[in-house]
């Protein structure tokens, strides 16, 4: 079978090369090996949520407390994007995701020291710096080994780690805790991470340094037209509006995903009774249909342009699929059912997943390969900061009303507002033009 490659933000004029689909997988080994590190960048930010409803016991930490702690990992998150979408741009995704996950590493075994709300909030800083970096590199090490047919597919299974990493959290630590204590959680899940580093440094290259790639595949993957490098300054990449519809679709859909990372431990913990023991599974169900939902968002795009269909409406009919999803969340403070609300929550995960999916891809849709860890950077800062905001807003309404249901409302609603802001800024989901 043979498919046309075509690079959105190559010239105008180009003519797509038609290649023959290989028989090498190495690209794939690739893909597995971001799955993994999105998979324990998950697991290392979310152990503090799962031990929160103990740690807050313990501690005497108040819902604004823990607010303020997820406050400081978002700012820190948006800041590190900024440098790491620049740097990764310079250094390369096998450098930068090397620095990335050795910052995050030390910073989650550093957990294990801390106690306070202001000791937990200084080591959740280097955690969120190093982490940061994590999809700006990842993005990128896909721009480098995907044409652009497969890259919404990449994208999707590199992200399904996240909830991979999100089912095994709630299985690991309530064990290890139980075993020998909240520290150690914090110990044991490091040394993953260790591994995986060891062998990132072992496989990945660039696909031409690559002695056992084949010339099928390596043909097959440049296929794309690429053109030539240019610097480009802030003041360029922020004027396309293109650089606009990522950010602000961040901006938007971030704040939902993090709520439920950090707060659905407590909400199933304050709404049903459970304790460490006893919010696993629900939180398992959730992050199963995560998963399935980060894979099929990357894949039904993908389907679509394997058809023909233009990349402007594959995209953006993802997009709406993915916020019809969502939008039964805002009846899941009102069931009754354990389960039910679980289900409601986890299908509304499955189409933030989705959604973002798509949204990820829309940097190696519109822009040069050169230029898409710049656009990742502002577009991960500005998730950052309307997250932080989130985080602030949800402590206090916790706090004041003890009610889940505005945050709930919110993720309902929240989808359609990106996909509009999306559209108004790329209507035609064009290449942005940043040399003129």
């Amino acid at each position: 079978m043979s498919v046309a490659v075509t690079d959105a933000a190559a010239a105008p004029g180009v003519i797509p090369a038609v290649v023959p689909r290989p028989r090498g997988r190495y690209r794939w080994l690739v893909c597995f090996l971001l799955f993994s590190a999105v998979a324990l960048s998950y697991v290392d930010r979310q152990v503090l949520g799962v031990l929160k409803p103990l740690l807050q016991d313990r501690y005497g930490w108040t819902e604004v407390g823990y607010g303020t702690i997820v406050f400081w990992f978002q700012a820190a998150y948006a800041s590190g994007y900024l440098v790491f979408g620049r740097l990764v741009d310079r250094i390369g995704a096998r450098a930068g995701y090397a620095l990335a996950v050795g910052i995050w590493t030390i910073a989650h075994m550093a957990h294990a020291a801390a106690g306070s709300v202001a000791s937990f909030a200084i080591v959740r800083i280097p955690l969120a710096l190093g982490e940061s970096g994590a999809f700006p590199a990842s993005l990128a090490a896909v721009a480098e080994w995907f044409p652009q047919r497969e890259r919404a597919l990449a994208i999707g299974l590199t992200n399904a780690g996240a909830n991979v990493g999100a089912v095994l959290t709630p299985l690991i630590v309530p064990a290890v805790t139980l075993a020998w204590g909240w520290r150690a959680a914090f110990l044991v899940t490091g040394l993953f991470t260790v591994v995986w580093l060891a062998a990132w440094l072992a496989l990945y290259r660039r696909p031409r340094e690559v002695a056992r790639l084949s010339p099928g595949e390596l043909a097959y993957i440049e296929a794309d037209p690429v053109p030539p490098p240019v610097r480009l300054s802030w003041r360029r990449v922020l004027g396309a509006r293109e650089t606009w519809a990522y950010i602000l679709g961040r901006f938007v859909i971030d704040p939902i995903w993090w709520t439920f990372l950090f707060w659905l431990p407590d909400f199933f913990a304050k709404r049903y009774g459970l304790d460490l023991k006893g919010f696993g599974p629900p939180l398992v169900l959730v992050y199963i249909l995560a998963d399935m939902g980060s894979v099929l968002g990357g894949w039904g795009s993908s389907r679509l342009l394997a058809r023909g269909v233009g990349l402007n409406r594959a995209r953006k009919t993802a997009f709406l699929v993915c916020a019809l999803v969502v939008a039964p969340v805002a009846l899941a403070m009102d069931t009754g059912s354990l389960w039910g609300a679980a289900l409601l929550i986890g299908l509304a995960c499955a189409g933030h997943q989705g959604f973002s999916v798509n949204l990820y891809a829309l940097p190696s849709d519109l822009f040069p390969r050169w230029a898409a860890g710049s656009v990742i950077g502002l577009g991960g800062a500005a998730g950052g900061i309307g997250s932080m905001a989130m985080a602030q807003a949800a402590g206090w309404i916790l706090q004041t009303t003890g009610s889940y249901r505005p945050i709930f409302l919110a993720a309902a609603s929240a989808y359609f507002v990106a996909l509009a802001l999306i559209h108004w800024m790329t209507p035609g989901y064009a290449p942005a033009r940043l040399t003129r």
